[in-house]
């Protein structure tokens, strides 16, 4: 490879980190050409970004981004690297998990996510982040918390005008 190929697989590389703020750093070594291609089709069709880098390359982008955000991923830097670069947080966990079963292997393995400015190292932590809730789910979350209040209060006026009714039905009947 040459320095100018270096500097531009490093500009690209730049720019999906600046563009993402969630990426997984994982091992596809000992993948078959085929099961790559099949984990590329199916990153492809979830929207997520599949690229394999030179460790080197990258740990240059990310120091020439910010050397301090990244800190925590380099140890994840050897080996065989695949980044998986995607919007949604816990989409990647569920592509790798979802991918193991269907393969029967234990490949491709997570060596950490980078995830909002949180570092998750170890393939222990994928389970954990296949329950990570994205940023929607937490706002319905909320707002179904801030309506339940108002729902209750509107429930009991409701009650209450039925209530008046039967009152006043009562008295009508008794007069």
């Amino acid at each position: 490879m040459t320095p100018a190929q270096k500097s531009e697989a490093i500009e690209v590389l730049k720019g999906k980190f600046t563009q993402y703020n969630n990426f997984y750093i994982t091992n596809t070594e000992s993948l078959t050409v085929e099961q790559v291609s099949k984990l590329r089709r199916i990153c492809f069709e979830k929207n997520v970004e599949m690229q394999v880098a030179k460790n080197t390359l990258i740990r240059k982008a990310m120091e020439q981004l910010d050397t301090e955000r990244f800190k925590g991923s380099f140890d994840a830097l050897h080996g065989v690297t695949a980044l998986l670069f995607s919007e949604n947080a816990k989409e990647p966990a569920m592509i790798i998990s979802s991918f193991r079963q269907t393969a029967n292997t234990k490949k491709p393995v997570l060596k950490a996510a980078f995830i909002d400015g949180d570092v998750f190292t170890g393939d222990d932590q994928l389970d954990a982040l296949k329950t990570l809730k994205g940023k929607n789910e937490l706002i319905g979350e909320i707002i179904g918390l801030l309506q339940s209040p108002i729902n209750n209060v509107m429930s009991g006026l409701n009650e209450g005008s039925k209530l008046a009714g039967l009152v006043k039905a009562l008295e009508e009947r008794a007069a």
